[in-house]
């Protein structure tokens, strides 16, 4: 059984040319067929009007499934969590995990001490157990803070997220993790040595993993490339493939981050 993973930060309604990227998105998703999304920095509008329970009408899911839905590509499932408010207070920005496999269940969590969504800090994890070809897997999208941040230090974070997934299945810890893999003794090496595996090391076949390349929020003044977008295992994988994505060169940049895809055969 082969499966294929996508993670990307959306940096959503902060694009130019917003929905032309959903488009490449939802191509993309169409022409790779992906088995598990993971996706960062969803958001909608606070302004827009309500269309079900959960999502409003710019909320970039549903337009995304939506273009999934014209393309005649697979049906996808959805949940997203909402963690904070962002852009001065007009949108309401989380996290999401789309799968074209039955969901068993969702798990969502905070993994910051803040739980007040004025907070620009305050995070969520959304998590959902996912059937594949008979067999549970669990899936987290994760957005998570800066080793050095003062107010949600990093550790407590993570061992929030550790505290709150299940081990007794294969577990993936899919999205933006803020921490350079390049830098020793920080937060890559911490989830390292608390018992994650990285599917880009595992990978058989691999490029140069670099997920950002200039400045963005929350790395003012980078002037480094950076490996931040992660997607971590708790068990040992055989991992055929894994690529930088939406990185100009392996499809169009379609926001500040690039995509990782990784392929799994089990």
């Amino acid at each position: 059984m082969q499966m294929k993973l996508l993670t990307l930060n959306c940096h959503s309604w902060h694009e130019e040319n917003q929905l032309a990227k959903i488009r490449t998105l939802a191509e993309t998703i169409k022409e790779h067929s992906y088995d598990v999304i993971a996706l960062q920095e969803v958001s909608q509008s606070l302004e827009q009007p309500q269309v079900n329970e959960t999502y409003k009408s710019d909320h970039f899911v549903p337009l995304l499934l939506e273009e999934l839905q014209q393309l005649d590509a697979a049906m996808y499932h959805s949940i997203w969590a909402f963690n904070h408010y962002c852009k001065g207070g007009t949108y309401e920005e989380g996290v999401a995990i789309l799968t074209k496999h039955p969901i068993v269940n969702t798990h969502t969590f905070f993994t910051t001490k803040s739980q007040d969504p004025t907070e620009k800090n305050t995070r969520k994890a959304v998590g959902a157990t996912i059937s594949i070809d008979g067999k549970k897997y669990d899936f987290y999208s994760c957005h998570q803070g800066w080793w050095h941040d003062e107010t949600e230090p990093f550790p407590d974070q993570f061992q929030r997220l550790l505290n709150n997934i299940p081990n007794e299945r294969p577990c993936f810890l899919m999205g933006d993790f803020n921490n350079n893999a390049h830098i020793r003794n920080e937060g890559y090496d911490y989830m390292i040595n608390n018992g994650m595996l990285d599917t880009y090391s595992l990978a058989i076949e691999k490029d140069n993993g670099i997920t950002v390349q200039r400045s963005i929020a929350g790395w003012d003044n980078n002037n480094h490339h950076l490996r931040i977008d992660l997607i971590l295992t708790n068990q040992p994988t055989n991992v055929l493939q894994s690529k930088v994505i939406f990185n100009g060169t392996n499809k169009p940049i379609i926001s500040d981050h690039y995509g990782v895809h990784v392929e799994i055969k089990n």
